[in-house]
């Protein structure tokens, strides 16, 4: 599914977790540009991400090279040098990028990269990069549990559109293919809930459906 244009991303470091977050956003329609330190890795992935270049990050006339500035997020990536992790977020803050998330191995290490200016640090151990690619995709959706052949189960904010509308007027079983499974709200969680319950800001709503799907309601939010 072909997104609309306006947010583009850079992933550096393409090892499997770099790599799973690269091709899930390209899979989703994003613009994505792959950055690696190695042109075997580079030369491996170049047939499934078409905009990839092997660089130095830490380097800023490499970055600058590739107009690193104008992707809305940059996710760091690099696998086992923490110092070259580290390097590449504070030579990109300097540099003035938007944002920055990072990966890192430890809490530890997530400590210092906030420290130094990262705008979200995540634990590869804790987030898988398919995951943390539906978070960068589409931010309204809180938590995403992937079910395989291509469905997931997606909490999203309810879109003010929807705000005061029924379940059955708002028609979203026809218009974009998902079912409700729950709405939670105040802190309860209504399961299955009733045709004429009326959305109410505020609410959490539990969708089902194929990951196009999820995307495309995701998109009107």
């Amino acid at each position: 599914m072909k997104r609309p244009a306006g947010h583009e991303f850079a992933v550096i470091g393409l090892g499997r977790f770099g790599s799973a977050v690269a091709l899930n956003l390209i899979e989703r329609g994003y613009s994505v540009l792959g950055i690696d330190r190695s042109p075997e890795i580079v030369q491996n992935l170049a047939d499934r991400i078409t905009q990839i270049v092997a660089l130095d990050s830490t380097n800023e006339d490499a970055l600058l090279a590739v107009d690193i500035l104008s992707f809305d997020t940059v996710v760091v990536s690099i696998g086992t040098h923490f110092e070259n992790n580290l390097m590449t977020t504070v030579t990109l803050k300097n540099l003035g990028a938007r944002r920055v998330v990072c990966k890192a191995v430890s809490e530890r290490q997530q400590q210092i990269l906030l420290r130094v200016g990262a705008d979200e640090v995540v634990l590869p151990e804790h987030e898988a990069g398919a995951r943390l690619a539906w978070r960068l995709a589409e931010p309204q959706v809180l938590d995403h549990l992937e079910l395989g052949a291509g469905f997931s189960v997606a909490e999203v904010h309810v879109p003010e559109w929807l705000i005061g509308q029924s379940l059955m007027m708002s028609s979203l079983r026809r218009r974009f293919n998902i079912n409700v499974l729950a709405i939670r709200r105040d802190n309860q969680m209504i399961v299955t809930p009733a045709a004429d319950l009326l959305f109410a800001r505020g609410d959490m709503i539990v969708i089902i459906g194929t990951d196009p799907s999820i995307s495309s309601f995701c998109s009107q939010v």
